[in-house]
């Protein structure tokens, strides 16, 4: 182990960081500077979870030096991880609480997941894709306030409900009812919407009286599957 010394000649109170290391720490520095902070991204709460989660650990290790770019992420059959910057809308535009229960679809490898359970008191994180689920489990291996369900995305985790938030982090074409009944009434909504090949970044708010979601950000987010609109039927 490596220990740094002081100019007194007393042990540093950590051991340093290996170069590897040193390098995945400045681009997630990078991250929050140029692609969060100046994207709106203005919850101090967000900001802070999103600096602190190593994302490189959510990912194949042969992409591991690409976690932190702009860009959609390959994870393997058919699916991707979303950009940090809709991620981070999203979480914001969440107006997420300390007591809040989330419901959050689309866990991939569980890099979301991670972010909101240092916010928020409990997430449960829904995954139809089994190789993900196993990666999301071995990679939140110890984190209390997450719970990983391995189920249809448009499903999600009746018997968890109701939730304060339900977060999707991507994009879909509808949002099911099944869906917004298991939030509570004057719950949150947040996800991407899918609109002529056009993804756009949605929030809204579970009512008495009924559910409607607002555009609020034209952003690139990853499409996730089981969402699909049925064809309409035509003579």
């Amino acid at each position: 182990m490596t220990i740094d010394r002081q100019p007194d000649g007393a042990a540093a109170a950590f051991p340093a960081l290996d170069d590897v290391a040193q390098d995945y720490v400045a681009m997630r520095t990078a991250m929050v500077a140029s692609q969060l902070r100046t994207n709106a991204v203005s919850d101090a709460r967000v900001i802070s979870a999103m600096a602190s989660v190593p994302r490189e650990r959510f990912v194949s290790a042969d992409r591991a030096a690409f976690a932190y770019r702009d860009a959609l992420l390959s994870l393997g059959g058919g699916r991707f991880a979303n950009l940090p910057i809709a991620t981070g809308r999203l979480l914001t535009e969440a107006r997420l609480l300390a007591t809040d229960r989330v419901l959050l679809i689309g866990a991939a490898t569980g890099y979301t997941a991670a972010v909101l359970a240092r916010i928020v008191a409990a997430v449960v994180a829904v995954e139809v894709d089994p190789a993900l689920v196993a990666r999301a489990r071995a990679a939140l291996a110890g984190e209390d306030r997450v719970t990983i369900v391995e189920a249809p995305l448009e499903v999600g985790h009746l018997e968890g409900g109701p939730y304060d938030v339900l977060m999707i982090d991507g994009a879909v074409e509808r949002i099911p009812e099944a869906l917004v009944a298991q939030v509570g009434v004057g719950g949150r909504v947040v996800g991407g919407l899918v609109d002529q090949g056009v993804t756009r970044l949605s929030a809204g708010r579970r009512s008495a009286g009924g559910f409607a979601m607002m555009d609020f950000a034209d952003i690139e987010c990853c499409v996730l599957p089981g969402f699909a609109t049925p064809p309409k039927f035509t003579f």
